[in-house]
């Protein structure tokens, strides 16, 4: 920190990059073979292996994965998916591309994930799909989802795009009986630059799901034979390549995020009018560092504040149903999901990856107390 009170140098998110990275990358490009070559199945196999699932699908995007989930579920026009409003946009748009609707489902005001009681009060007659999504890291409650899935006859898929590695009591996502979809933009716990991964273990839905990612290719592989309407969500071998290496030292990226926030936590604990994040009986893989502020608290104000004096901070996450275009197209006002809004309007993300020093966390907590002291 400078004499003047100013941070530098700390960026709100920062890939782990290395030599693995760039010498598995170089074999791709020597090989000429970027894309359906052997560095995607060598990824796929390696995560599957390591969550304990039959399959591992790889694809472009978290969002190509979800997509992709619930077409493959048969949601379609005329059909609801119940997902939550706390997330990245994603998770509602997926279901809106196959042409169902989206329905909010309130969230759980200490773990910001999806209420069960409110998913089972959300559903109708047209209801064809709960998506569960595990915010922050932090697993939802999978067993009492499912089962409310289970009563009412729903597919269930998984948005754990921000859970890479996670587990609800010890059982790793992707292995509870539904598909899991993993996301690695360049913030999250393991990035391939862009790309996603779906975990499974049901082998006729992961032949389906293969084919989707690529134009609905054939299950025998045969040249230009397309038996089912696809897409174009292939992961490149040069993407794969990257994860391959990230996925080598996730144990040490996850020890790293681990570490950058139980500095924060014991800082943040001391700041009057902030609350650390939850942490319960699950074990959260740590994405982001998001504390609330008190309601009586202008967030927007500190998180000006906090740039103004270098501290890179953002508002994570905005309701999605007070997006712009969700506003427009379903006429949703505030005050449709009180608990979602108060937490969208309270959490502030601070600068977290896993390089991070702890000198670091001191100057970012350092700005904070005195923002919120000067208020």
């Amino acid at each position: 920190m400078r004499s003047d009170g100013v941070v530098r140098g700390i960026p709100m998110a920062r890939p782990v990059i290395g030599d693995r990275e760039k010498e598995l990358v170089m074999q791709v490009l020597d090989s000429r073979q970027l894309s359906l070559g052997p560095m995607l199945t060598r990824f796929e196999r390696a995560f599957a292996e390591r969550i304990g699932t039959r399959h591992a699908i790889a694809c472009s995007s978290g969002t190509a994965a979800l997509h992709m989930c619930l077409h493959a579920a048969g949601v379609g026009p005329g059909d609801e998916v119940i997902t939550s409003s706390f997330s990245f946009v994603a998770s509602a748009n997926a279901a809106l591309f196959t042409g169902a609707d989206v329905r909010f489902a309130e969230v759980d005001p200490r773990t910001f994930n999806m209420d069960p009681a409110a998913v089972e009060a959300a559903i109708t007659p047209r209801t064809k799909a709960i998506e569960i999504v595990d915010i922050f890291g932090y697993p939802a409650e999978i067993p009492a989802l499912k089962a409310i899935a289970e009563k009412h006859g729903l597919a269930v898929v998984e948005d754990a795009c921000q859970s890479i590695d996670g587990a609800y009591d010890g059982r790793k996502l992707g292995t509870w009986g539904h598909p899991a979809v993993y996301g690695f933009y360049a913030n999250k716990q393991l990035t391939t630059a862009e790309g996603g991964l779906i975990l499974l273990d049901d082998d006729e839905l992961a032949r389906v799901l293969s084919s989707l990612t690529n134009q609905g290719r054939s299950d025998d592989g045969a040249w230009l034979v397309h038996s089912r309407l696809g897409f174009n969500y292939r992961m490149s071998d040069v993407h794969a390549a990257i994860g391959v290496a990230q996925l080598e030292r996730l144990d040490d990226l996850q020890a790293g995020r681990a570490r950058v926030a139980g500095w924060y936590q014991q800082r943040v604990a001391g700041i009057e009018g902030v609350t650390p994040m939850y942490e319960g009986p699950q074990v959260r893989s740590w994405f982001v560092y998001a504390p609330r502020l008190d309601a009586s608290i202008d967030r927007d104000a500190v998180i000006v504040a906090l740039n103004a004096r270098g501290v890179q901070a953002k508002p994570y996450l905005p309701s999605i149903h007070l997006q712009p275009f969700y506003r427009e197209r379903f006429g949703y006002e505030p005050g449709h999901l009180p608990v979602t809004e108060a937490i969208a309007s309270s959490t502030v993300a601070l600068p977290f990856f896993p390089e991070m020093t702890e000198e670091q966390v001191d100057a970012v907590c350092g700005v904070l107390k005195d923002v919120l002291a000067a208020r």
